[in-house]
């Protein structure tokens, strides 16, 4: 065994005994679980934007630790053990890589995306957009459902075309305001921001990671606008929005952008 398989030993030990003996370890359900979760993934996610490498790594254990804790809980139901999961895992590589461990050849990784849909139909999934989750942020999953649908050949043959399709949405949004029907607007809204993600992929950007960087961009800019303030010796409850935009264009320039 290398270093490696003693590691994740040492990790399953830690798990069994903590799960016998700390009170809060053997009160762990996977529903109490599964929100602890998501927070550990979009630290892990955090860490990826910063390019934190000391981060990742603490972040990519602690996911880690989530996932053995679950295999040991449906162990505990007489479901399923960390061993099968990596069993079943090791398979599905396998299968899903014929260009690998079989005879298939490939031309680049779209056609290695491709054929793994294929081989997911091919599996007995019902559809090629049931492996996205409906839990998934609304953003992330307009992206994969748009990249699902693309594997198997539905999708734009151009930018130019997309964008035609954002203008049209547009215009249809415009329309539902003239109009003042509130639920045609988040509708035609809705089909907008739709439209723009696919757009952003054709452009060959993360539509995510954009808005999260321009999330980022805008949480600095306001936060150096209330120091500014401040150093005044004014609260930013006391200024008006002329006298914010002034600041905001202020600290806009000193940022450089």
């Amino acid at each position: 065994m290398g270093k490696a398989g003693e590691a994740f030993e040492k990790l399953l030990s830690i798990m069994d005994e903590l799960r016998e003996k700390c009170p809060w370890d053997r009160k762990q359900t996977l529903e109490s679980l599964r929100q602890l979760t998501l927070e550990e993934v979009y630290e892990l996610t955090e860490a990826i934007d910063l390019h934190d490498w000391q981060a990742l790594r603490e972040e990519t254990g602690d996911v880690l630790l989530h996932l053995v804790f679950y295999a040991r809980i449906a162990s505990e139901q007489q479901q399923f053990d960390i061993t099968e999961v990596i069993e079943k895992l090791c398979q599905k590589l396998i299968e899903r890589h014929p260009h690998i461990y079989g005879e298939r050849t490939v031309a680049d990784a779209e056609e290695v995306k491709r054929n793994w849909e294929q081989i997911k139909l091919q599996e007995g999934k019902s559809s090629v957009l049931s492996g996205v989750p409906s839990s998934l942020p609304a953003l992330v999953k307009a992206i994969r459902l748009q990249e699902k649908a693309a594997q198997v050949g539905f999708e734009w043959e151009n930018t130019d075309q997309v964008w035609e399709k954002v203008q049209e949405e547009i215009a249809e949004l415009q329309e539902a305001i003239a109009r003042h029907h509130q639920q045609q607007i988040e509708e035609e809204l809705g089909d907008l921001l739709f439209a723009l993600v696919n757009y952003a992929r054709f452009l060959r950007v993360d539509a995510e990671k954009a808005l999260e960087a321009a999330n980022r961009k805008f949480k600095n800019r306001f936060q150096l606008m209330e120091q500014y303030i401040k150093q005044t010796g004014k609260e930013i409850t006391q200024l008006n929005l002329q006298e914010m935009d002034a600041i905001w264009e202020k600290v806009k320039s000193a940022s450089g952008a």
